[in-house]
């Protein structure tokens, strides 16, 4: 085939300054039977990046289960994730990070983090209605640390609350291997009408093709490839990679979208994300079977002159490429112009299988769209891997060699100011969680966000987790936590784990030790996914997650975020955190066994960071969760709430701040105290029963044979271990709510 006309061809250092290596070069000189041009070999840069191709990934993510009994859509199949939801409604959830472009911008890095996974959603014609994230950042005395979560947080805040879909859960956690490379991770959830979904594929020859939306611009230019390389001193330098966001754009085209969805004029339609045009049109074509012709001078662009390369690349926001039914043009015209938003014709769907991008007529670029996408022709490798020396240090570790603290009041104050245990008020003040009427769990709190399913008996519940310092020390282990953790918040809620997304982000995939804690998690989530019948929906690989400082890498902890929906099928039985009354009393279901490792305990009060994952057992995790589901079905519990960071004690605490009542507890001497108290050994879940219930209950937890002991009872705002009175409510609810305001304020 000869070259397309009038174009360079492309060396093999312009095809490395890309990203590319030298033999995947000679990869696309055998598929195209030629040398690419300039703009030829920019696509195939993105396509082929890590971020969009998951060439370092791919095979392992095949080993994660896909099928389960409310799937409407398996992974890879679409924009995201569907799972019925019964009453002739769908849920579509989707996780995905942003993390280079906040580490470098973090104010529209997040921002646009939260556009893009909302867009992923309502491309599907889904209606977005709640948000969660997941947020790490470095250690939180560091002015560079204060400046990323301020400004993440409020491009988070500011896009969302513009938007107008509520954030109704998250987590925040601070370590150190954070410093130069924070991780964003954005989720969102729709509800669609079962049959009504749009698919992300194009199809039918002769079908015109659209794009809808804001203009091109020269942001986010190579955005994808920027995503796949290391964050160095240098990449401030980067900053053209780094979207910019229109939160007020993004609210017209949803609606323009939805309104859209209505109509039979759609054929297919994908979002604008990592790749830009590039992306959607390879993607679309390869999914349908089908090509595009595509003339990049129709596209509407915010800069003169802009080259081909520029327009096939930029990641600018709020774009949609949109195939149309011929004959229905005016429809999706007259939509969007009532929407004030650009939609123009700039292609046809072709049979040919191959996309061709055309300039002023001219043939700038000529590409098979299978050979673009994952699955298809992009390269696949299986990356060495090799356990770590730290891996068989922490197994070594002793609590025999921990003293135990002689005053463990200290312990428990110093814990309850800790940020990673400390209220996130400071965050979330600054989130709208009300907006759009659904939220459940605002002022009732609850393990899960619940989100009201109007027109139903049903709510969704929703949670993200992940304790990447579980993680670091076991990654299968630690994976299978995460997983577990996600699980036993819903169940904690009243609901049922339906299917979960990832966001998995690790360090360098060529270093063989990043890569094994890579290997180590997917086998953990399997694990785990299988036990609670949970499939995997998709998400993302976020890989180069560390930082090159005097020429060494720090990765950062191994973070596979896990965003799990729940379905709730009684919305009436929705269960809060919260003690009731005065008096009622306090057990704690599954075992207690004397462990602190990877505690927030060990790690920040003794400053021991060497030691394996918590205590856990999957089997026993899972019975455990079963006997909740039943105790809530049942009604013979008023209060629930899972025990995990900080442990016991952080528990109790949580479940009496919101009603300023107390606990009077005693510990088990056949445990060391502090590991009763604040040891974070796993599949633990605390609850509140009035004295009325105490028979039915007992005779429950019997026949479930899940072990459970009677700690105490509800008192009127004192907290009392072991008759040695701890403060009271009001006063350790003040250190709580405004130790990471302070901190960062400082």
């Amino acid at each position: 085939m000869e070259s397309t006309t009038n174009q360079a061809l492309a060396t093999v250092e312009q095809a490395v300054e890309l990203g590319l290596r030298p033999e995947e070069f000679e990869m696309i000189k055998e598929i195209l039977g030629r040398t690419p041009n300039f703009t030829e070999t920019s696509v195939y840069s993105v396509m082929w990046s890590e971020h969009c191709s998951y060439k370092n990934s791919i095979y392992w993510l095949k080993q994660l289960p896909k099928d389960g009994p409310h799937l409407l859509v398996k992974a890879g199949e679409e924009n995201a994730g569907l799972v019925d939801i019964g009453d002739g409604l769908g849920c579509a959830f989707k996780i995905e990070s942003h993390n280079h472009p906040s580490a470098i911008e973090p104010y529209q890095g997040a921002a646009t983090g939260v556009g893009g996974i909302n867009r992923d959603i309502f491309t599907m014609g889904a209606r977005p209605i709640a948000q969660l994230n997941s947020l790490r950042f470095g250690d939180i005395h560091e002015d560079r640390t204060k400046w990323l979560v301020k400004g993440v947080v409020k491009g988070i805040g500011d896009y969302g609350n513009a938007f107008g879909i509520p954030i109704v859960g998250g987590e925040v956690f601070f370590d150190k291997s954070y410093n130069q490379n924070p991780l964003v991770n954005a989720f969102s959830a729709g509800i669609v009408e079962a049959g009504k979904m749009i698919s992300a594929k194009a199809k039918g020859p002769g079908n015109p093709v659209y794009i809808v939306g804001s203009a091109t611009g020269k942001d986010g230019i190579a955005g994808a490839a920027f995503a796949s390389k290391d964050i160095t001193e240098e990449s401030a330098e980067d900053l053209p990679s780094v979207q910019v966001g229109d939160p007020f754009q993004e609210k017209l085209l949803l609606e323009a979208t939805m309104e859209l969805a209505k109509t039979d004029a759609v054929v297919g339609m994908q979002d604008m994300g990592a790749a830009g045009i590039t992306c959607s049109t390879c993607e679309m074509s390869a999914g349908g079977g089908v090509g595009m012709d595509i003339h990049l001078d129709r596209v509407p662009t915010r800069q003169e002159n802009m080259l081909p390369f520029e327009i096939l690349l930029s990641e600018s926001q709020e774009r949609m490429l949109v195939v149309v039914q011929k004959g229905k043009e005016q429809i999706v015209k007259d939509i969007f112009d009532k929407w004030d938003l650009h939609a123009e014709e700039i292609g046809v769907v072709t049979e040919s299988g191959r996309v061709r991008y055309f300039m002023n007529d001219e043939l700038v670029g000529d590409v098979p769209a299978e050979s673009l996408v994952l699955g298809g022709g992009a390269p696949v490798y299986q990356r060495e891997y090799k356990e770590p020396a730290y891996f068989e240090e922490y197994k070594k570790f002793s609590i025999d060699d921990v003293p135990e603290p002689e005053d463990l009041k200290q312990v428990a104050m110093h814990l309850l100011g800790n940020p990673n245990i400390a209220s996130k008020r400071w965050v979330y003040e600054q989130y709208d969680s009300m907006v759009g009427t659904r939220t459940m769990t605002t002022n009732r709190p609850s393990d899960a966000g619940i989100v009201n399913v109007k027109g139903t008996d049903k709510a969704l519940a929703m949670t993200v987790d992940c304790n990447s310092r579980y993680v670091h020390a076991d990654p299968e282990t630690g994976t299978a936590i995460a997983v577990s953790e996600a699980a036993r918040n819903i169940v904690c809620s009243g609901g049922i784990p339906s299917a979960i997304t990832n966001c998995l982000n690790f360090g360098n995939p060529y270093n063989p030790e990043s890569y094994w804690q890579f290997v180590g998690a997917i086998k953990g989530m399997s694990k785990a996914c299988l036990k609670f019948e949970t499939p995997v929906t998709g998400g993302n690989v976020s890989f180069y997650n560390q930082s090159v400082i005097g020429g060494k890498e720090v990765p950062v902890f191994p973070t596979p975020t896990i965003g799990m929906l729940g379905i709730v099928p009684d919305k009436t039985k929705v269960m809060t955190l919260d003690f009731k009354s005065k008096g009622d009393l306090v057990f704690i279901l599954g075992e207690t066994v004397n462990d602190i490792a990877s505690s927030e305990y060990l790690a920040s009060f003794h400053k021991i960071e060497a030691s394996p994952a918590p205590h856990f057992d999957l089997e026993k995790e899972f019975e455990l969760q079963e006997a909740v589901k039943g105790l809530i079905q049942g009604e013979l519990v008023n209060a629930v709430h899972d025990c995990a960071d900080g442990g016991l004690f952080v528990t109790l605490v949580e479940m009496s701040m919101p009603r300023g009542l107390g606990f009077d507890i005693v510990t088990d001497s056949e445990i060391r105290e502090d590991a009763f108290l604040f040891g974070e050994a796993q599949s633990r879940v605390v609850v509140s029963v009035s004295e009325d219930q105490e028979s039915e209950f007992i005779e429950f937890m019997i026949q479930s044979k899940v072990p459970y002991l009677l700690l105490g009872h509800v008192t009127k705002g004192k907290m009392v271990v072991d008759d040695e009175h701890y403060g009271f409510i009001h006063e350790v609810k003040d250190i709580y709510d405004n130790a990471l305001g302070l901190q960062l304020e400082s």
